[in-house]
């Protein structure tokens, strides 16, 4: 089979992750001891303990669902025999778990990748004050009729479709107003199903470029080297190898359209048959049964997991 590795965003994210890996393998306490140090913070603790509330704040959910990722990632190398350069056709993360995608593969080390999602979580928070911006999830729509009902509920202000998760569900982003239009629109036009999302604030659209600034200027001052292993990267939803590409593309990712759709189906249009996702939950193994239905999703995010692995 030809495998490609996948790392969950945020949403993912559950009191208790990444405890069994810590408590069964100390490779895998030793990525949580790195983290905490990185962020100075007992960030472990809160994974493990909560709460819930804090667990969920963008600037800690960020940083600790990389860690279990990458928590995951050493476990299955010195476990399993894990080579990504060997074993892995692509890596591909979800929106944050691009930057888990990127460490796993050398990229940058797992104590920048934290750093860097710390300021992003708090860049992405402070860029609209709260209650100004909303999300939305339509089920049931594709790209294109979503991008329609963004345009016309826009009346000026932003609205724009941020998540393009396949098996016809799109997630809009944009001032709050625009948003409620949106919904409204999308019951008239035949929508399945539209709702707001329970976030902090408005990720993936024009209204985070503060925050995408704050990230070009983080970005510039970490050590990155090219990755083992092709990135397929969210939003040009094309493989990226080079350094400086990889970097304009995490700057743009802040402010643009995570393509995991079109990601999925390159990856599978390029061989992949096996989706093997690496971290907290099982959302993108359920995603990608819907966008390429022959290919094997497969979960591994406890000790258990590991356990079952087969390479």
């Amino acid at each position: 089979m030809t495998t490609a590795f996948i790392f969950p965003g945020q949403g993912s994210q559950a009191v208790g992750m990444g405890k069994t890996l810590a408590d069964a393998f100390p490779v895998a306490r030793a990525v949580f001891d790195e983290v905490d140090a990185a962020l100075s913070q007992k960030l472990s603790a809160l994974m493990w303990e909560g709460p819930t509330e804090e667990l969920t704040l963008t600037a800690n959910a960020q940083p600790a669902l990389m860690a279990v990722s990458l928590a995951v990632v050493r476990v299955l190398e010195a476990e399993a025999g894990l080579d990504l350069k060997r074993d892995a056709a692509f890596v591909a993360g979800h929106s944050l778990g691009e930057y888990s995608a990127l460490a796993a593969a050398g990229t940058f080390g797992i104590g920048d990748a934290a750093r860097l999602l710390r300021i992003r979580g708090d860049a992405m928070q402070k860029a609209v004050p709260a209650g100004q911006g909303a999300m939305a999830a339509l089920l049931g729509a594709d790209l294109d009729l979503a991008r329609a009902i963004a345009a016309d509920a826009a009346e000026g202000e932003v609205c724009e479709a941020a998540n393009d998760n396949g098996g016809g569900q799109v997630v809009l982003s944009g001032a709050k107003a625009a948003i409620d239009r949106a919904i409204a629109l999308a019951g008239e036009r035949g929508v399945r199903r539209a709702m707001l999302l329970p976030v902090s604030a408005p990720f993936h659209c024009s209204l985070m470029q503060p925050a995408a600034e704050a990230m070009r200027a983080a970005l510039a001052d970490v050590a990155m080297q090219a990755p083992v292993v092709p990135v397929m990267a969210n939003v040009g939803a094309a493989p990226l190898s080079d350094v400086a590409a990889i970097r304009d593309s995490l700057v743009a990712q802040v402010t643009g359209t995570v393509r995991w759709r079109e990601c999925v189906e390159a990856m599978a249009a390029a061989g992949v048959d096996r989706f093997v996702e690496l971290g907290s939950g099982k959302v993108l193994a359920g995603l990608v049964k819907r966008i390429a239905p022959t290919a094997t999703p497969l979960s591994v995010g406890t000790a258990e997991d590991v356990s079952a692995y087969k390479p």
